[in-house]
């Protein structure tokens, strides 16, 4: 070969080698960035070409995929009882995206997971479409169905943990929204997302209350308070006296008086009598000689200070820093004491479980399309924030508040249930409605599955003087308990 042709062929091979690191560059190195650019249509298109795995409740999808016409987009995502699954489910639309369980599980939905390889692969050498996997959760349909019936016409959450295991079996905020309404692409679709956007709609329908609104407790905190005397040695049992007045002044200020709503029977009072009429200068007494950090300690074995992911995140419920006073009106769930209803449920379980809290999910597994198990969720110990001992002192405690107290609406025949009524003062000197907490827990004396409720009410139709936790939460709560221990 003659110079001027070598190097023709040189300068070719060049080029060759070129361009295939280019392709091995575009197909390894780019690929994840190609496939995630939002102008890459041809992604978009594969991805709703396909029906969508479902998340199941109790063997039943509540979630489903049907052909669109008039778009290169095949399938679109339904929702059976759309509004009161939507704050397990979240949403998935084909403008707006994905959230919550829809979101963290996507690609198990999508059937692009990598533990589905094989199933995909199957699914090629057999010709059948693709096919994406299932959420399976721990949700119990009868349970939510009464949370949400419950809250009708009302704003408020609902949270239920089995107590023992740490399953989510009710999960409702209300007023809540229809997933289905925006799942396609169309100007419906967008006038219906416009329409639940908080800045066009006041009652803020998409925000999950049951995860990411954090409340002033009110008179529910006052359980915790008592486990963190008891397991702080301030008192040996719930019926040992205390030793504060009525009215009790709070430490630090020049005389405030703290009172209570019943008059002339909290003086010095037990535990077990100080949770039945839910005494406030009981556990602001408490409270402050626990002092802060040993409060902040107390809380945070509960779970306070930290986000849960159930595994949709839950914001952080709140036991702050703070001086003395302040300390002490948040040992009755009050000042800067913000939670959850998720978390105060967590509490009620905690006590429930003889002091072992279980961490808390809404997923059992996910399963491929030939059915086989992806992944198994193991129920796990969180902490341990009160010894077995203190914890069935408080249960003694909660069941006399159900018997003989204030949370008499939550009484179920032959099943044990302990409780603790709350209405939560809020607003510029307390100057909105306030709120109607009631927490509680159920123990089926057959053996059943156990359940501990936490249920808020922002209910703005009442008078104030008529809002009360045992009055509007209580039988809720009730309603929700109930349908667990019958066993739906």
């Amino acid at each position: 070969m003659n110079k001027p042709m070598r190097r023709v062929a040189i300068f070719c091979g060049l080029l060759m080698l070129a361009l295939l690191l280019r392709v091995n560059w575009v197909q390894f190195v780019q690929a994840e960035e190609l496939q995630t650019d939002p102008n890459n249509r041809r992604v978009a298109i594969e991805r709703y070409a396909h029906p969508r795995g479902d998340i199941i409740v109790e063997g039943t999808a509540i979630t489903g995929s049907e052909v669109t016409d008039g778009t290169d987009f095949r399938y679109k995502r339904t929702y059976t009882d759309g509004e009161m699954w939507a704050p397990v489910t979240g949403f998935a639309s084909q403008v707006f995206g994905t959230t919550q369980l829809e979101s963290i599980y996507d690609s198990i939905l999508t059937g692009d997971d990598d533990r589905l390889f094989f199933s995909r692969t199957i699914d090629m050498l057999t010709g059948k479409d693709k096919q994406g996997g299932n959420v399976v959760t721990t949700l119990n349909e009868a349970a939510q169905r009464a949370a949400w019936e419950g809250l009708e016409g009302k704003k408020g959450a609902v949270a239920a943990i089995d107590p023992t295991t740490g399953a989510i079996l009710a999960l409702v905020s209300a007023p809540s929204y229809d997933p289905s309404t925006f799942a396609g692409g169309s100007t419906a679709d967008g006038e219906a997302w416009a329409g639940l956007q908080q800045e066009s709609n006041e009652n803020a329908p998409m925000l999950n209350r049951a995860l990411r609104e954090t409340y002033p407790p009110g008179s529910t905190f006052k359980v915790l308070t008592a486990a963190a005397a008891l397991e702080n040695g301030l008192l040996n049992d719930v019926d040992e006296s205390t030793d504060y007045p009525e009215p009790y002044v709070l430490p630090d200020t020049a005389g405030v008086e703290l009172g209570n709503q019943i008059v002339g029977r909290c003086e010095d009072a037990s535990i077990r009598i100080a949770l039945m009429d839910s005494c406030n200068t009981v556990f602001a007494g408490l409270s402050a000689d626990i002092g802060n950090e040993g409060m902040i300690e107390a809380a945070e074995s509960f779970g306070f200070n930290e986000e849960v992911f159930v595994p949709v995140r839950a914001a952080a419920s709140v036991y702050p820093e703070d001086n003395r006073p302040q300390n002490a009106m948040a040992g009755i769930g009050q000042a800067s004491n913000r939670a959850t209803p998720l978390q105060m449920a967590m509490v009620t379980a905690a006590i429930a479980n003889d002091g072992k809290l279980m961490e808390p999910y809404m997923v059992d597994r996910l399963v491929a399309p030939n059915l086989n198990v992806v992944e198994q969720h193991r129920p796990s110990e969180l902490s341990r924030p009160l010894s077995p001992e203190n914890a069935q002192a408080l249960q003694s405690a909660m069941e006399s508040v159900v018997e003989e107290g204030t949370g008499q609406n939550a009484r179920i025949d032959g099943v044990r249930v302990g409780g603790k009524t709350g209405t939560a003062q809020h607003g510029e000197d307390n100057a909105n409605l306030p709120y109607a907490w009631f927490i509680s827990y159920a123990m089926p004396e057959d053996g059943g599955t156990p359940v501990a409720v936490a249920v808020v009410v922002e209910d703005g139709s009442a008078e104030r003087d008529r809002i009360s936790g045992g009055g509007l939460a209580a039988p809720i709560a009730k309603a929700v308990m109930e349908a667990v221990v019958s066993g739906g």
